[in-house]
């Protein structure tokens, strides 16, 4: 089954919280990676199948707008990320996250 990787990143805690939830809720992907990025900004990755991670992704950016003073910087699907790219970026699918899935 094609992998994808989903990515939110926020102004402030209180977006990135609601998009994750959102994502999680809206479609059957795991939370593979949560973080702060730069300045009062977070970041949160979700991973599952291509046709389940656009709707989730969707789901979540609707939710950090719709948070009071929510703010969406940027975001991003990789659809079917190489083996190469997993190694390296923390959003390949951890033991932690394995129960999850």
């Amino acid at each position: 089954m094609p992998m994808a990787v989903g990515v939110i990143q926020t102004v402030g805690f209180p977006a990135v919280l609601a998009a994750a939830d959102a994502m999680v809720k809206g479609g059957r992907v795991t939370l593979v990676y949560f973080d702060k990025a730069e300045r009062a900004n977070f970041v949160v990755a979700v991973r599952g199948s291509i046709s389940e991670v656009k709707p989730a992704v969707e789901a979540g950016l609707a939710a950090a707008v719709e948070t009071v003073g929510g703010e969406v910087a940027s975001h991003y699907i990789v659809p079917n990320p190489p083996e190469n790219v997993l190694a390296v970026l923390p959003v390949d699918f951890t033991d932690a996250v394995e129960q999850f899935r």
